[in-house]
């Protein structure tokens, strides 16, 4: 009787023991959860998104462009080129009753003037009516790689010939999933307003100057969601592969951050501030060396 006794109460202390290593450890992972949950973005986070918005932002630009060249040239008494597609790009047209389908053909990898490299396909198609004074455009990629990163999804783009301000604009909502070279994964998706401000129909690709405003979600291969807000508008210049100014906000559990862009200068350098009002300089793309 106390050998059973004994070994009943020896199964009590174990058991005992265990729900309390269980209890601790479900405890340390709470804490570690809340501690993550309670930043806004990280550094590294913040780099892996900014290059998400300069993949779909390339994407957007390059599009444009195309559907751009095929309006000025048909509404126009001359035969309009863009120079800001290289000739390592093939472009193939197919038009039916009512569209345009366009292939734009990047092979195994052709580098934009601006020093991005590209490979895959980009696929576009709008109406076929290029009078008309709005249109949507469709955008979808095949084996679609940005400087080393595997991109798929696609984007339905309303483009105006003409905004209140006179200047051809996209409204673009788009979603997209991305795989680095390291094993990082994201998806992104939201709206965004393209307002081309200056060089439209000029022919040279370094005049092209555009004001983007809009909102985006971002989520990591963890599962941890951010949204961007542009509280002023990013401007993008052709002629540099950056954002050169403008304002985002950054939002993550009811905490917000904020990234400003700087003052025009070209370069991959922003102010990232935390909520307790901290600023520092940040180098945001981690394919680029400083």
């Amino acid at each position: 009787m106390k050998k059973n006794s004994r070994k009943v109460h020896l199964v009590k202390v174990l058991v005992l023991a265990a729900f309390t290593v269980v209890s601790c450890s479900k405890d340390e992972v709470s804490i570690e959860e809340e501690v993550v949950a309670e930043a806004v973005i990280t550094t590294v986070e913040l780099k892996y998104s900014d290059e998400s918005e300069m993949i779909s932002e390339e994407i957007s630009s390059i599009a444009e462009d195309v559907y751009a060249a095929d309006e000025i040239s048909s509404t126009s008494k001359f035969n309009y080129s863009s120079d800001y597609l290289p000739d390592c790009i093939t472009i193939t047209t197919v038009v039916t009753d009512t569209t345009k389908e366009k292939t734009i053909d990047f092979g195994d990898g052709c580098e934009l003037p601006n020093g991005n490299v590209i490979s895959g396909t980009i696929n576009l198609s709008y109406a076929k009516d290029m009078e008309l004074a709005q249109k949507t455009l469709a955008i979808s990629l095949e084996n679609f790689t940005f400087n080393g990163v595997a991109v798929e999804g696609g984007a339905d783009v309303l483009r105006l010939r003409s905004n209140q301000n006179g200047n051809p604009q996209a409204v673009a909502n788009a979603s997209f999933n991305a795989a680095w070279p390291d094993g990082e994964t994201a998806s992104f998706e939201g709206t965004r307003t393209r307002e081309w401000i200056e060089g439209y129909g000029s022919g040279f690709w370094g005049d092209n100057v555009f004001l983007i405003t809009g909102k985006r979600t971002f989520t990591n291969r963890a599962g941890n969601s951010f949204t961007k807000e542009i509280i002023t508008p990013l401007r993008r210049e052709l002629s540099c592969r950056f954002i050169v100014s403008g304002v985002l906000e950054i939002t993550r559990n009811d905490a917000t951050a904020s990234l400003d862009f700087g003052d025009g200068s070209c370069d991959a350098k922003g102010i990232l501030t935390s909520p307790d009002g901290s600023s520092e300089e940040i180098f945001l793309r981690r394919f680029l060396k400083n």
